[in-house]
């Protein structure tokens, strides 16, 4: 059953234990977190049946629950199952359930790790996983594999490793800090991090991503805004899935970001039950461009194990970006992506508004469904670009242009790629063996 709740009141309150100075000390938080079914049970104030119980332990053997009592206390307790913040945070036996598709490390983040901590996929940034704990366990977390694992704690030695990947490797000019959750770190820690990435010439932007604007806004202190902003360019990409998530203390965080210069963008994820729907997530970008945050990416559900029940059809996110393209504002309308399994990569996948093509014209319809009829230019200069101009990045031997990858290769005006084809064919391997006879 699919949640419409939007409320952002917290509807389950503090136990009589909880001071206020408690209760806004994100350490405390942390402390305090709550990792078993008999804290849920008497926070919620509710008793799971035996056999339910059996089941959920079960399941907490193989991903471990954590919650923050600030999150938890988001959650309705008249109506809890159906909850979306109870739905993301705590355990269901479904995750036992692992599809014969589903993988431990869909992204193949492993596979495209150079060195420990750093995933290489795309030609000129890098992936950098400084931590592997997060103040609160998604159930729908594509790295289950890893997170909360206290044996995965990166080293020093690992750091230190993974900056001098990043040294010397003068194409990365875009460093994303992700995890776990980079907050984890403390102030000194993240700033002796971005200092050092501050000082490799090459690296243009770093990117932080971060859920604790949403699952424990009270990280987001006035010092860590302040250590932040002395090393711009520095954007932040935060995790809210559900209007419910932005509370007060949520914008309160969200604003101390936003005051410190910092451009914050959103990746939701899309899940069954939770955000489904095209008016909770109308609500959410809305509120999020209120909040000074543009929505960045929607995600499809990954592959990994033990989130089939989340998943829903890729037709389902279509549907979402139909009904907000044209109905709201362009800026608030995330990019739908599919990250593709086996490190293939986020590709978009968006409605169709080009219906055809001809050699003078394109078929268009907007989001009304009204087709015309866009004329294309009769005297546009079609002369060959030969990659000679003297800034062009094909003339540095060090870096080489990334339109010569993939697809983008194809489009280029000289045969030097032609065409992509997979190694693994049948057709190729015959001919193989057709020229060794």
């Amino acid at each position: 059953m699919r949640s419409t709740d939007t409320r952002t009141s917290p509807p389950t309150p503090r136990t009589h234990t909880d001071s206020d100075a408690q209760w806004h000390d994100w350490h405390w938080q942390l402390r305090n977190s709550i990792t078993t079914l008999e804290e849920v049970e008497e926070r919620l104030g509710v008793t799971f049946a035996p056999a339910e119980r059996t089941l959920l332990k079960q399941t907490l053997e193989r991903f471990p629950l954590s919650i923050t009592p600030y999150y938890l206390s988001l959650v309705d307790r008249e109506d809890f199952r159906n909850d979306p913040v109870f739905k993301q945070a705590f355990p269901t036996p479904d995750e036992l359930i692992v599809q014969d598709y589903d993988m431990a490390d869909p992204l193949a983040e492993d596979t495209d790790s150079p060195v420990s901590l750093i995933t290489h996929r795309y030609p000129d940034r890098v992936l950098f996983r400084v931590s592997n704990t997060c103040s609160m366990y998604c159930r729908h977390c594509t790295r289950k594999r890893t997170v909360g694992d206290p044996d995965g704690i990166p080293e020093p030695e690992e750091i230190e490793a993974a900056l001098d990947y990043i040294r010397s490797t003068p194409q990365v000019r875009d460093v994303l800090l992700s995890g776990g959750d980079p907050l984890m770190m403390s102030n000194s820690r993240l700033d002796a991090l971005l200092t050092k990435l501050g000082e490799i010439e090459h690296v243009e932007v770093v990117r932080l991503g971060t859920r604790m604007p949403a699952v424990l806004p009270f990280r987001i202190t006035d010092e860590l805004c302040a250590m932040l902003r002395k090393h711009h360019p520095l954007w932040i990409n935060t995790h809210f899935n559900h209007p419910k998530e932005l509370t007060a203390e949520a914008e309160q965080a969200l604003a101390r970001l936003a005051d410190a210069g910092i451009p914050l963008g959103n990746q939701s994820v899309l899940l069954a039950g939770v955000n489904d729907c095209t008016r909770i997530m109308r609500k959410l970008v809305q509120r999020l461009v209120a909040n000074r945050v543009r929505p960045y990416y929607l995600y499809q559900c990954d592959l990994s194990e033990g989130l089939s029940h989340f998943r829903t059809p890729v037709s389902k996110g279509i549907e979402i970006i139909e009904s907000l393209v044209g109905h709201t504002s362009g800026f608030a309308v995330p990019t739908f992506v599919v990250d593709a399994p086996h490190g293939g990569g986020k590709i978009p996948v968006m409605p169709n508004y080009l219906i055809s093509s001809a050699p003078d014209r394109v078929i268009l319809r907007n989001y009304e469904g009204v087709i015309c009829t866009y004329m294309e230019p009769s005297s546009y200069d079609r002369s060959l670009c030969d990659w000679r101009c003297a800034d062009c990045d094909r003339t540095s031997p060090s870096s080489p242009p990334a339109a010569a990858c993939g697809v983008a290769g194809l489009m280029r005006s000289n045969d030097e790629i032609s065409a992509l084809v997979p190694e693994n064919t049948q057709r190729f391997h015959r001919r193989d063996e057709d020229a060794d006879e």
